[in-house]
């Protein structure tokens, strides 16, 4: 199984509507990618006001999400929740 994490860490000036992300861009993100499992994060204490992570069968399932013709929806919407530049991992669930 293949994760793709997205995170958005915090800093000096850096914003983040978490109800916007939760109720909009989240499912949008999941109209899209069809993942088969999305977890939603809030940051409490820590590195990142938020993240979200994307559960897929295989790493090709994943990578194709990149070719969606929607994709650039997904990232065009970043900007109705946040100011700060996502950064994403990809990592294979071994356990």
């Amino acid at each position: 199984m293949i994760k793709l994490s997205v995170s958005y860490p915090t800093g000096e000036g850096t914003t983040f509507d978490h109800d916007y992300y939760a109720a909009s861009h989240v499912p949008l993100c999941n109209a899209v990618f069809s993942p088969l499992k999305t977890e939603v994060e809030k940051g409490i204490d820590g590195p990142n006001a938020a993240g979200v992570h994307f559960y897929f069968e295989t790493m090709e399932v994943m990578q194709a999400i990149f070719g969606n013709p929607k994709m650039g929806d997904v990232m065009a919407d970043v900007v109705n929740y946040t100011n700060i530049a996502p950064v994403m991992q990809v990592s294979e669930i071994v356990g």
